[in-house]
């Protein structure tokens, strides 16, 4: 089945903001002559979902949407997608490439709030503050030095050797912690950090764990209870990153039995759908934890740069076709478009077609400009500069070449 989109105004390219976000983002799109912007502050239910995708160009989402093959098909105009966070999860990523449809998203931008969340929640747990405080909160008062300790010299373990998991090792080395990580991938360490052998050899011999990794099937239920028995006793635990990555009921077991000091979770399994949904979760039962409402990366600075970082490809992609750090699309970075046509065809990965492109070209008489192809294992994306006076033939020949998924002339 394949689709055509032929370049449209400005005015009339539909774009639709979902889940809060932040202005900036609508800003980006003003500001470059979009006006059919459509916002709402919290996620959609799918029946209202589905009428406000019937003719939308473009979605902007943050965690909450889930964008499955189903929703997909009452969007036939999709072009592309922008997630204003860090994880593109909730998107299905292989229905998205199937019909054309890239996806973006802000890898970079939250990295500083996590990095900050996480490290408060590191000093305030190894001093035992969230304890005292709930027990101060009763009417009573635990001023006591046990299990009360400084960062200084406590060994920090990382899960996750990224951006977030750099960057917080590099402020955790400043308090005078050492460092280790563990990470699938080798990974050049910053600072004095070293490699922990393996993930157990991280658990056995780290004071504080940390983790930072994508929702992946190996990172699903990293932190089994086979884990925790290879856990430090009394060592601390923080996650921000994925819910699924720690097993809540072997976390539960750890903290009651005293195995685990204490833990920090901002994400989890299940979450609520709005801020009117109650939150349940076995862990509320004890004072020494710290639980935050999926937070790590809402500060005003992230979302801002979040919004701004997401709309911009975004644009771009409306405007040149370029897709450069799309998760799952092949990745083409085009000079801005000038006094000729580009023609952008997406199509399954298949032999010949770039040949079949080009015959057609030559046959229509088309003048080549410039042509830019980059495929991956599913589509290939040809990006194609040509004359003026010869582009809406080329482009009705070409949506007729077999293995076209999605094909877009602009100008």
């Amino acid at each position: 089945m394949t689709s055509q989109n032929t370049s449209l105004a400005k005015d009339n390219i539909k774009i639709v903001l979902l889940e809060g976000i932040h202005p900036s983002a609508e800003e980006v799109f003003r500001s470059d002559g979009y006006s059919s912007i459509f916002t709402a502050a919290k996620s959609l239910p799918q029946d209202e979902l589905r009428e406000v995708l019937a003719d939308a160009n473009f979605l902007g989402i943050r965690s909450r949407t889930q964008v499955t093959p189903e929703l997909l098909s009452f969007a036939p105009k999709l072009s592309a997608i922008g997630c204003f966070c860090i994880g593109t999860n909730q998107v299905d990523l292989e229905a998205a490439t199937k019909q054309g449809i890239p996806v973006f998203n802000a890898p970079f931008a939250n990295t500083r709030s996590v990095a900050e969340l996480v490290l408060a929640e590191i000093i305030l747990l190894l001093r035992g503050v969230p304890a005292k405080n709930a027990a101060a909160h009763r009417g009573e008062w635990l001023k006591s030095a046990t299990n009360s300790f400084e960062t200084r010299g406590k060994i920090l373990g990382i899960v996750g050797y990224g951006h977030i998991g750099t960057q917080i090792g590099i402020l955790a080395e400043n308090l005078g912690m050492k460092v280790q990580f563990f990470d699938i991938n080798k990974k050049l360490s910053l600072g004095n950090a070293r490699t922990a052998s393996s993930f157990h050899k991280l658990l056995e011999t780290s004071d504080v764990v940390t983790f930072h990794v994508p929702e992946t099937e190996q990172t699903q239920n990293m932190m089994n209870q086979q884990a925790f028995d290879h856990l430090k006793k009394g060592a601390i635990l923080v996650n921000a990153s994925r819910g699924t990555v720690v097993d809540i009921d072997a976390l539960a077991n750890g903290l009651e039995t005293g195995k685990v000091n204490g833990a920090a979770l901002d994400v989890f399994p299940i979450e609520p759908k709005s801020n009117q949904e109650e939150f349940v979760s076995k862990l509320c039962q004890f004072d020494n934890t710290i639980l935050t409402p999926h937070i790590g990366g809402s500060t005003k600075e992230a979302q801002v740069n979040i919004g701004i970082e997401v709309s911009e490809k975004l644009v771009k992609y409306s405007n040149n076709g370029s897709t450069l750090s799309s998760v799952n699309f092949p990745e083409v970075g085009l000079p801005e478009l000038m006094g000729k046509h580009r023609i952008c065809h997406i199509h399954h990965n298949e032999p010949g077609i770039l040949a079949k492109i080009n015959d057609m070209f030559s046959e229509s008489g088309a003048n080549i400009v410039s042509q830019y192809l980059q495929t991956n294992a599913n589509v290939g994306y040809v990006v194609t500069d040509i004359d003026q006076t010869s582009s809406e033939d080329a482009f009705e020949k070409m949506k007729l070449i077999k293995g076209t998924i999605k094909s877009r002339i602009l100008y």
